[in-house]
């Protein structure tokens, strides 16, 4: 996931919130504060070990202060518009406000605490009222209308005039062309929506902390490994409750440890924990949140002129439309939930064969799904397991084939601050030696930690600002006890190739402007990059290079080798079913009207997806709509079914390359000259139809997903 932070181009005349009394003492903490001046260290990356809490609200404030005033002098720009006295300018502003929040934004999902919450639900309706003095600043856009209207006529580069149409369309979406009494009126209801994505993420946090499932016994944990119980006594003990086994929950529906407890009822448990986290009617339940989060957008898009929130937003995506995006779901949906009938006979067969005595439920699907694939494929996730051990899987895999394909290295840089122990960097390099920048990776699960994974720039790479990438991969792998080695599922190895996908395209970024740079592209774009990059896991040279056992150092056997790769398709009906319920459910809450009022958020779920064909009882949705942390406060509102759109995308890449040799250093310099380095500078249709030489097939989809 490429994580979307709302870094405003803009600031309000905001007073400065500083800790002290008298002015001298404000002065002062001003003057120390690390955020209000670049960084000394390599690639402007931060200095964790100067930066305080207390540092980010004044950073946060002071870089808003500034930024109004370099936005109030180009608006009140007595000479004529130009390109340069516009656009340039307004991309060269707001330097001190991004630095903080590029800090900011990566600390408050991957280490925050209760001060950084209290400041990003305190500044998040500022930083609102702060886009919004730019996009609906009049003047502001009256220069960069008359530039878009003038714009063949200026001899431009297509990176300049690809920047004159980003402006033109970003000023029309934030409201520009509504009426005074319409801009107060968006005005507020950005503020209000602001402020619940914030405190909705925040409760996020709380309701996975709470929601951990707690048991008494070891008994109750059969199944699991040695390593695995010692690291639920470790969580337990840490959380004062010495002697028992504490089971964290993670992000998504189903949680990893199903698929090996062998007591139902601590299966059950542990499912409804992860089910109901967020509905308990305590003070993390978010049913009437985003009841109102759905009204509210629907407004906005009304007050835009707009039938729905989607139609409203989906202009600036690949996609264009809700319909075309409703299209490709309703055309995948009855593929991927026949499949996973078929999937639920086979469980329940094996349920009766066994004397099971009961129905199929969601929390058995992937404990007997395992067995299935045991029984059909003969392969155990425990024997998998010591072949991925985290960091070899790392550096002999996903740096190991980033290699192979675009001849960059890797030096791990000891001296450059992190923000928690068990963060790494690296400094990245050309084949030639010339240097990239630096990524920064946090593997471990923490509980001050947001769920799921995703990359962020602390530093977007830009030459007009003589920037070059700074960069974070985060991820929530769950953390071994001390001592014990880190062993990852297959799917955690996908998730790590995954996520650098995204830190390629934001490392190969080669642009001048910071708004068209790296990753700065459109949500149902910007998953190729890193989904494409899955492909490479299961590779025969990469995978031969990591999948090494972490005792013995002995490679993945060929059989087993071979049943991985037999097992591919397997249980696809259910994990396809379980993303495109969640993508309709986005949809569906995203093409509400503002006649259609929901006061029930459970029932709307329910009817939405019988509504399209794609409700399976024993498949729920990987997020509950109360869970959905990446439409309520993760940016991708209307923007779910990005994924699947993406996914047809990379599939007929990764086509291109199984037809022209495979993994090879000239076809990934191709990939990286056509697809990775150009931002957001061109329409993406062109740019996919220029490197695969014809429009997008959705064959290679579903013979990957085993759908054909």
């Amino acid at each position: 996931m490429k994580r979307v932070l709302y870094v405003p181009v803009v600031l309000l005349a905001l007073g400065v919130a500083a800790c002290g009394t008298n002015k001298q003492s404000k002065t002062e903490a001003m003057e120390a504060n690390p955020l209000l001046s670049e960084s000394s260290l390599p690639y402007g990356a931060p200095d964790f070990t100067k930066i305080k809490n207390e540092d980010f609200q004044p950073a946060i404030e002071q870089g808003m202060k500034e930024h109004i005033a370099e936005i109030e002098a180009i608006a009140n720009n007595s000479e004529e518009p130009t390109f340069e006295n516009t656009l340039v300018a307004m991309e060269k502003s707001g330097q001190t406000l991004t630095r903080a929040y590029g800090v900011f934004g990566l600390l408050s999902g991957a280490y925050t605490n209760p001060e950084i919450q209290r400041i990003e639900e305190e500044e998040a309706p500022k930083l609102a009222a702060h886009s919004d003095a730019i996009y609906m600043n009049d003047k502001l856009f009256q220069r960069v209308k008359a530039i878009y209207e003038n714009r063949e006529n200026l001899g431009l580069d297509a990176e300049s005039k690809k920047l004159v149409e980003y402006y033109f369309q970003k000023f029309e979406l934030a409201g520009a062309n509504l009426t005074d009494e319409a801009k107060a009126k968006l005005k507020e209801l950005n503020a209000e929506e602001a402020t619940l994505n914030t405190k909705f993420t925040n409760i996020m946090l709380a309701a996975a902390k709470d929601g951990a499932l707690v048991v008494d016994t070891k008994e109750e944990l059969d199944g699991l490994s040695d390593a695995e119980i010692a690291a639920a006594a470790q969580k337990a003990e840490g959380a004062g409750m010495a002697g028992k086994y504490m089971i964290p929950i993670l992000n998504t529906t189903q949680q990893p440890a199903l698929q090996s407890l062998k007591n139902r009822e601590t299966r059950q448990k542990l499912f409804e924990a992860s089910w109901n986290r967020a509905e308990k009617g305590d003070e993390n339940d978010t049913r009437k949140m985003i009841e109102r989060l759905a009204a509210l957008r629907a407004e906005k898009a009304q007050l835009m002129g707009f039938e729905s929130y989607a139609a409203w937003k989906l202009q600036s995506q690949m996609a264009k439309t809700p319909d075309a995006a409703e299209k490709l779901l309703k055309q995948l949906a009855p593929d991927a939930s026949a499949k996973a009938k078929v999937e639920a006979a086979d469980i329940q067969k094996l349920i009766d064969k066994q004397n099971g005595g009961f129905k199929l439920e969601p929390w058995d699907w992937d404990f007997y799904a395992e067995q299935v694939r045991k029984e059909k494929y003969d392969l155990d996730e425990s024997q998998i397991k010591p072949y991925f051990e985290m960091y070899n899987v790392m550096e002999n895999g996903v740096f190991y084939a980033a290699t192979q394909l675009y001849g960059i290295t890797f030096k791990e840089r000891k001296d450059i601050p992190v923000y928690a122990d068990d963060v790494r960097v690296f400094e990245i390099f050309n084949e030639d030696g010339s240097a990239i920048g630096l990524f920064y990776v946090d593997y471990f699960k923490r509980d001050n930690k947001s769920g799921g994974a995703w990359m962020g720039n602390i530093v977007e790479q830009s030459k007009l600002l003589g920037d070059m990438p700074v960069i974070y991969n985060v991820c929530n792998f769950p953390k071994p006890a001390p001592g014990e080695p880190a062993l990852i599922s297959y799917d955690n190895v996908t998730t790590m190739f995954h996520e650098f996908g995204h830190a390629l395209h934001g490392l190969f970024a080669a642009q001048e402007y910071p708004s068209l740079s790296g990753t700065n592209v459109s949500r149902d774009f910007v998953e190729l990059p890193s989904q494409f990059n899955e492909h490479w896991a299961l590779y025969p040279t990469v995978f031969a290079n990591y999948a090494k056992h972490y005792k013995t150092g002995e490679p993945m056997p060929k059989e087993l080798v071979e049943k991985i790769k037999k097992s591919a398709t397997f249980n696809q009906g259910y994990a396809f079913s379980e993303f495109l319920e969640a993508a309709i459910l986005d949809m569906e809450w995203h093409t509400l009207s503002t006649d259609e009022n929901v006061e029930d958020a459970d029932a709307f779920e329910v009817a939405a997806l019988k509504k399209n064909g794609a409700y399976l009882e024993q498949v729920p949705p990987r997020y509950r709509s109360s869970y959905f942390k990446h439409v309520w406060g993760g940016g991708y509102a209307a923007g779910y079914y990005a994924y699947c759109w993406a996914e047809v995308l990379d599939n007929d890449a990764y086509a291109w390359f199984e037809e022209n040799g495979g993994l090879s250093r000239e076809n990934g310099q191709r990939f990286r000259d056509m697809i990775l380095s150009r931002g957001g500078t061109e329409d993406y249709g062109t740019m996919f139809r220029d490197f695969r030489g014809s429009d997008p097939d959705i064959k290679p989809l579903l013979k990957n997903r085993g759908l054909l």
